[in-house]
């Protein structure tokens, strides 16, 4: 299957999001501004005051050197005070505004098309759930307040500086060329060094995580070179991407390290010269020069926050990129008549000319129980998935009541068909809970009921808490095959017409599979059952049996008849049950 990489936003959108996302809330943000204005006007007394202190040394007024000592020190504490509440204030917002572009982003990602997920493969989705949501958390709590903060100071402390004497600020500006054009420099090329770096690392994390679940299927084939190959290529991409962003900072940092000294340097000998002039008296120049030293500890932490900005940015765009994927259906007005489930000349490929079904015509009677069976990648899953309209065909057409199943809004087409498949997932909350989420008003009558049909009740009610038990991460420990009945417990709540379950009891041992289809068998007795199976028993009950090879249908009919016909699925039957044709197919030798 070919990876499409999810799509990244601009950065006028990034921007715009940003700035809608903390307007939202105009009172937390009044707050943390105020504070830091406060703090910042606190922290401007203290130079002012020791520059008249050393204008009256010089002059040899006399001073009162305690009470000065007590001042200052009244200020100071002041102003951590200040600092205290107003970096709470912005940490506040912070969380605020983190919260809810978590659950945007939480909404996007669930309302992905699933047939773009399986495209861009898991490791893109899952470097932007975790490494970007992590970036992102770390910019906004700590980057945007620290900005924030520095961003005020600076300001507050320029004009403290012109009204000291606006001739002491002339030579701080010697730094702003050495500062400005550094910074444009690397900000033009920080932002697409960060995104290929999220992106070399969501490809290493994908090529891990294929190379982990289908460990044993690499060392059947023998495929361990080729995936290291693949892993090193991965790694190596990677370090380039991440040295790239290196060599950007190692010829920023030193360039705005030099714009800090030449501030102080400058303001102390034309700062002289002005007073060996007169131009300017030794109070005002003491004060400029503590200020431009105090300038340097704001604009350090603006500038270097700038980088950790860089790579927020780069996570928010991948981010909101999510919302940027296209639907892949487009729902039509169509209404279907009946629950007739047909394939006609369907035809499909995950890459452009490598067609995977060719030409499937089929059709699925309702309340059938068809089985589908046949040799790994022969087609059956993807077959399934066509059935179940998750993909659309790129030929043909899948229809339920003469309607196409991809035209039908999504919570009409669940009405009709549902999958599950051997994936499944144990959210974290009560047992309850995790059925509940086919049907969330169902009362806990019912919920014991779909446990029963799936053969579940008697071990959840053996549970410490029952229903209300915990699990998931951090909560009561669930097998594969315990997680799989509740994946199908949530199938029988959900209650649709037609169901295709895609080897959905493979993790469950065979005899008690066994049981549990037969009890499924009863439950959904008058519903269309599609089971894509391993286990030849699901095709010995099941009303007819698809027999899929290379991407067609190559046999259909009963058991009986496809058995008596002595082809492929007869060569099948015989070898899986290891008996006579004529012998009871009840259990497996």
């Amino acid at each position: 299957m070919s990876r499409q990489i999810l799509p990244v936003a601009g950065q006028a959108q990034v921007r715009a999001y940003a700035r809608r996302l903390t307007l939202k809330y105009p009172r937390e943000l009044t707050l943390a501004l105020s504070l830091h204005g406060l703090s910042a006007v606190t922290g401007l007394v203290v130079p002012w005051l020791l520059g008249g202190l050393v204008q009256d040394i010089k002059e040899g007024v006399g001073v009162d050197v305690a009470v000065v000592a007590l001042t200052v020190a009244g200020f100071l504490t002041l102003q951590a005070v200040l600092v205290r509440y107003a970096v709470l204030a912005s940490s506040r917002l912070g969380e605020k505004v983190l919260a809810e572009l978590r659950e945007e982003f939480v909404g996007r990602v669930l309302g992905l098309p699933l047939s773009v997920v399986e495209r861009a493969g898991s490791g893109d989705l899952i470097s932007r759930t975790s490494r970007d949501v992590d970036s992102l958390s770390r910019t906004v709590r700590h980057a945007v307040p620290e900005t924030l903060i520095a961003l005020v100071t600076c300001v507050i402390t320029v004009g403290a500086l012109l009204l000291t004497g606006p001739l002491l600020m002339l030579p701080s500006l010697l730094a702003v060329p050495v500062l400005w054009i550094s910074t444009r420099w690397y900000l033009k090329r920080a932002r697409d060094g960060y995104l290929r770096e999220s992106a070399a690392y969501a490809d290493m994390t994908d090529g891990l995580a294929e190379t982990v679940n289908g460990a044993r299927t690499v060392e059947a084939l023998g495929l361990q070179e080729r995936r290291h190959r693949r892993t090193d290529t991965d790694i190596a991409r990677s370090w380039a991407a991440e040295r790239y962003t290196l060599g950007l900072r190692t010829v920023w940092f030193p360039a705005v390290e030099m714009g800090y000294v030449i501030p102080v340097v400058s303001t102390l000998v034309v700062g002289g010269l002005f007073y060996i002039e007169g131009w300017a008296g030794l109070a005002q120049v003491t004060a400029a020069t503590l200020y431009v030293q105090q300038l340097i500890d704001p604009l350090d932490r603006l500038l270097m926050w700038i980088d950790e900005l860089q790579v927020g940015g780069a996570s928010m765009a991948r981010l909101l990129g999510v919302a940027e994927v296209p639907d892949d259906r487009e729902a039509g007005s169509g209404v279907p008549d009946g629950e007739e489930l047909r394939a006609d000349g369907v035809r499909y490929a995950y890459r452009e000319g490598h067609d995977v079904l060719h030409g499937i015509d089929l059709t699925v009677r309702p309340g059938e129980r068809l089985a589908m069976v046949g040799p790994s990648g022969a087609g059956k899953s993807t077959l399934g998935r066509l059935l179940a309209g998750i993909h659309g065909p790129r030929e043909g057409a899948v229809t339920v009541g003469g309607t196409p199943l991809v035209e039908l809004p999504l919570d009409d087409l669940r009405g009709h068909v549902a999958l599950v498949t051997q994936e499944h997932h144990v959210f974290r909350g009560t047992l309850r809970d995790n059925v509940l989420i086919a049907r969330p008003d169902a009362g806990d009558e019912r919920v014991r009921a779909c446990l029963e049909a799936v053969d579940a009740r008697e071990w959840v009610e053996a549970l410490p808490a029952g229903l209300d038990t915990v699990v998931g991460s951090g909560g009561e420990t669930l097998s594969p095959a315990q997680a799989q009945q509740i994946a199908l417990a949530r199938l029988v709540l959900a209650d649709p017409h037609t169901l295709v379950l895609d080897e959905a009891t493979s993790l469950i041992d065979p005899r008690a599979a066994r049981d549990l289809e037969r009890s499924l068998a009863a439950v959904l007795d008058g519903r269309t059952v599609i089971a894509i199976a391993h286990r030849l028993y699901t095709a010995h009950d099941a009303d007819r049996v698809a027999v899929v090879e290379d991407g067609r249908i190559s046999e259909l009919g009963s058991h009986d008849e496809l058995v008596a016909a002595g082809g492929s699925y007869a060569a099948l039957w015989s070898s899986w049950h290891g008996a006579p044709e004529g012998a009871s197919p009840g259990a497996r030798r």
